[in-house]
């Protein structure tokens, strides 16, 4: 299920999903850990002795965010219990608080009884296992905790400096243990039980009363204070009691247009487009920690498919998202990002496959042995982009005394490494993953990327004055370059290969068409009008164009990662948002004239029109209803998108201005 809202403050991630009800709590890193386990934490309204659940199918909903910002704005409405709901929701953007306004307008002609039902199905650091939940009478609130995770949640009704706090009801119990279904079920006759702690797996529902007259509005607040102690969460709660939930809300809005707004906005293209790519930034903005890690995505759901999560830092995500915000202006960000790559970076001088939030090494599939012999479980693209992605940075900020830091541990490291890890008969680099992780070669991506990181790390020794090895990563890249041409050429399919597949001392060439193509020229290694480009890009959107009323392009031919459809001829894989966008920034890169931006912004269009209603991007849409597969929202995709707009709007100012 897609994760509509997301809302957090790099430390503390809140997601919501498309019923409007919390989906994953993730603290005290974005990622990591998951305080939900992806349990819904439902929010239940009673009315006159009728009750729904906001999951029901009698709700009518529009979920969205505030204008430019990171607090939502969402109406509900309930026809059969003749209610509607106005939710406003935030995470502070300096302090560790969840905000929810529920505004409940009356659409009857008499007085209404409405009792609103906060449940928190908690997993404390990713299990039930050994918890505790209870009614603190001091505060009027509840409590769940387990070692350092602490979560207050209380409930204030009133507006504008009158506030009054406390539950009006509450119940602690036990879940998913023999047959409690949790205290969740409790809700639903509008009553609760009042039992005051429940130990080992637990669940809370907390109740706020609100009588609403004919035609009015009524308003209550949750809030959720989260820390490592006690002191941590009832200090943060006094404070919002003391100045009212309304200044963290407004506060919290104003911050988050103030950030999206900070640089001066791509000005060429339509409207809807720019407050798409606004949302994109803040969306982007929600997946990344403050400790650097950018996280490909933190929808739960996708753990049903193998037990592991998106949850993770990819070094080569994350360095194409730091370039996407080196052109959007957010250096801070990138300092942090490539703070934390030089944290993990081996000893050798490669990074590895995927990193927790706290900068430990990943789940992986990549094995160390394979064929009687070891062999590095990487993707060498990884390492080389993370190096590229600096040059980006560098050339942007010019923040010199941050590079220096980084010259000598990350990008000499880095560079002497590619440098070594080569054939040398060849010149190209030894065999490792492809960027989709799933097959063992040399690939035209990884090639691409190397060539970019090494001239990248050249570029960064003659700043420093080692002209030595600034002409030694040069020569070992030109070369490679030359073998691409030679090798990866294949004039049957008219087209460069995506793969030379190791088959002993020969190298195999794989001709499935794949969109990673495009990584020949988007770093540079070639340009993107060279004959050969064009070809390679043309037989691209032939081979992987889905041919249904939902078009984009697939991956790869044949793709079986969620597949919908065995007529590879018609659906050669789902549409990806990504490979899409790929191709829009092939025609602009191509583009000599003002009517060439036709296509390109007939592709960005193609990706706002699959956008959800809230702004968010899956990774994969389904190439015959156009609903979201996969992750949603999916941190690459958005950052392809706001790429895409930075070099449509470019080229538009350049050919005008010829």
């Amino acid at each position: 299920m897609p994760r509509d809202l997301p809302i957090g403050n790099g430390s503390f991630l809140v997601n919501f999903d498309n019923t409007g009800q919390i989906r994953d709590i993730y603290w005290p890193h974005v990622g990591q850990e998951n305080h939900t386990s992806g349990s819904v934490c439902r929010l239940g309204v009673w009315v006159n002795g009728n009750f729904s659940w906001l999951g029901d199918d009698s709700w009518q909903r529009k979920l969205a965010y505030s204008k430019d910002s990171m607090v939502t704005e969402s109406v509900l409405e309930n026809r059969d219990l003749g209610v509607r709901l106005f939710l406003r929701d935030c995470v502070d953007f300096h302090v560790n608080l969840m905000i929810r306004q529920v505004t409940v307008e009356n659409s009857t002609d008499s007085q209404l009884d409405v009792r609103l039902f906060f449940c928190h199905d908690l997993s404390i650091s990713g299990t039930s296992v050994g918890e505790s939940a209870y009614y603190e009478p001091q505060w009027q609130t509840l409590f769940h905790y387990k070692g350092r995770r602490w979560f207050m949640i209380g409930l204030v009704r009133g507006w504008q400096g009158s506030w009054k706090n406390g539950l009006d009801q509450w119940a602690v119990g036990i879940k998913d243990v023999r047959d409690h279904e949790g205290s969740w079920r409790d809700a639903e006759d509008g009553e609760l039980s009042g039992n005051a702690v429940a130990q080992g797996s637990v669940d809370s529902v907390a109740a706020l009363h609100l009588e609403v007259e004919a035609g009015k509005q009524e308003t209550g607040w949750c809030i959720m204070a989260v820390g490592l102690d006690y002191e941590a969460v009832t200090g943060l709660y006094k404070a919002v009691l003391n100045k009212g939930p309304i200044v963290y809300l407004r506060r919290t809005d104003a911050y988050w247009q103030l950030w999206s707004s900070k640089e001066e906005e791509p000005c060429a293209s339509p409207p809807h487009f720019l407050s798409l790519y606004r949302r994109s930034l803040l969306i982007l903005r929600s997946q990344i920690d403050n400790q650097g890690a950018i996280i490909a995505a933190n929808d739960f759901d996708i753990a049903q498919f193998n037990r592991d999560t998106y949850s993770y830092m990819w070094p080569r995500d994350g360095a194409l998202v730091a370039s996407t915000l080196v052109d959007a202006g957010y250096s801070e960000i990138t300092r942090n990002f490539f703070d934390f790559c030089h944290r993990v970076i081996t000893d050798e001088g490669f990074l590895l496959h995927k990193y927790t939030p706290d900068g430990s090494l990943a789940s992986s599939w990549h094995g160390w042995y394979a064929d009687e012999e070891k062999r590095l479980p990487i993707q060498e693209d990884e390492t080389a982009l993370v190096i590229w992605a600096l040059r980006r940075h560098f050339e942007r900020f010019r923040d010199i005394e941050f590079i220096k830091h980084h010259y000598r541990g990350l990008v000499i490291r880095a560079a002497e490494w590619m440098c070594n890890y080569i054939d040398q008969e060849t010149g190209l680099p030894k065999p490792s993953w492809d960027l989709w992780e799933e097959r063992y070669g040399v690939h035209s991506w990884t090639v691409a990327s190397v060539w970019a990181g090494l001239q990248a790390a050249a570029e960064f020794a003659g700043w420093f004055g080692e002209n030595e090895h600034a002409l030694r990563y040069r020569q070992v890249a030109e070369k490679m370059r030359k073998t691409t041409v030679e090798l990866f050429w294949d004039d049957p399919s008219g087209s460069f290969v995506r793969t030379l597949e190791p088959r002993g001392k020969d190298l195999e060439k794989d001709t499935t068409m794949d969109a990673s193509l495009v990584g020949l020229w988007y770093f540079g290694m070639l340009q993107p009008d060279d004959p050969l480009i064009v070809r390679t890009m043309e037989t691209m959107r032939d081979r992987l164009w889905v041919k249904t009323d939902v078009g984009g392009m697939a991956r790869y031919e044949n793709d079986y990662y969620h597949q919908v459809s065995q007529d590879v001829t018609k659906v050669p894989g789902n549409p990806w948002f990504i490979c899409t966008l790929w191709l829009a920034q092939w025609y602009i890169a191509t583009a000599t004239s003002p009517g060439d931006l036709e296509e390109p912004f007939r592709l960005i269009e193609w990706t706002a029109d699959r956008t959800l209603h809230s702004g968010v991007m899956a990774e994969q849409v389904h190439p015959f209803s156009n609903e979201p597969l996969s992750v949603s929202p999916l941190t690459w995709s958005h950052a392809t998108y706001v790429a895409t707009i930075h070099q449509y709007n470019s080229k538009a100012r350049e050919l005008t201005e010829q």
